[in-house]
């Protein structure tokens, strides 16, 4: 991927994937109605602590909770950065 960043301890960057533009049976959606996404795949991940050894893995795809992380933006793109522990799965 080619980010010059690294998180550090137990942090770990999740690219989220794009918020759905249009329902299942065709209506266009505004972006004031969009929901935040809750998933995510990853794309940086810290050492860990000596109490914590890290589970995801770059690549991985996540699940995490509405609110979780701090976004930022990247290189041009949206981010979120958060501890390990506020992701809730490995899909």
């Amino acid at each position: 991927m080619g980010l010059n960043i690294k998180p550090l301890s137990d942090r770990v960057l999740i690219e989220p994937v794009a918020a759905e533009t249009k329902t299942a049976s065709g209506i266009f959606i505004p972006d004031t109605a969009k929901e935040k996404p809750q998933k995510g795949t990853v794309v940086a991940v810290g050492n860990g602590t000596k109490d914590h050894t890290m589970t995801v893995k770059i690549g991985d795809t996540v699940l995490y909770g509405k609110y979780a992380g701090t976004e930022l933006k990247l290189e041009g793109k949206d981010y979120l950065i958060m501890r390990e522990d506020d992701i809730l799965a490995i899909i």
